[in-house]
């Protein structure tokens, strides 16, 4: 019976989609929603999303975004969000031992370009003094 309800806002929003003409890649740019999650959410599969919260979240952000009354949509099947056995647990295979250590590009002097500076400043201070001592202004 939920299930069925889920199709329904799932084929809402795929039939608002194809009226507007727009692929799951282009929803995916506007929204930043990830085109399984897309395709989770048209298919009514709310099982292959991370949370309730994160389901209502992608509902809301998904129809408002094709100009749909989100709200609307979410408070037809309220049940269905506050129910956590629906989800299936992912899985995160990033933690703290993958995370490799990177130098900070800005934080070893780069002597070249320093060098070549205080050259230069030097060049023209040279350059102003030799000026001014043609112009006898000193």
């Amino acid at each position: 019976m939920v299930k069925d309800e889920l199709k329904k806002i799932g084929t809402i929003l795929k039939q608002k989609r194809e009226e507007l003409g727009m692929s799951l890649r282009e929803i995916e740019n506007a929204t930043s929603i990830r085109m399984n999650y897309l395709g989770a959410i048209e298919e009514g599969d709310m099982g292959k999303l991370i949370s309730p919260v994160y389901a209502q979240g992608f509902i809301k952000q998904y129809g408002l975004f094709l100009g749909l009354d989100a709200d609307a949509l979410i408070k037809e099947h309220p049940d269905f969000f506050s129910r956590q056995g629906r989800f299936q647990k992912q899985e995160f295979s990033y933690g703290i031992g993958t995370l490799e250590a990177r130098n900070n590009p800005g934080s070893s002097v780069k002597w070249l370009p320093n060098a070549i500076w205080v050259g230069a400043f030097f060049i023209v201070l040279l350059t102003a003094w030799a000026f001014a001592r043609y112009l006898e202004v000193i």
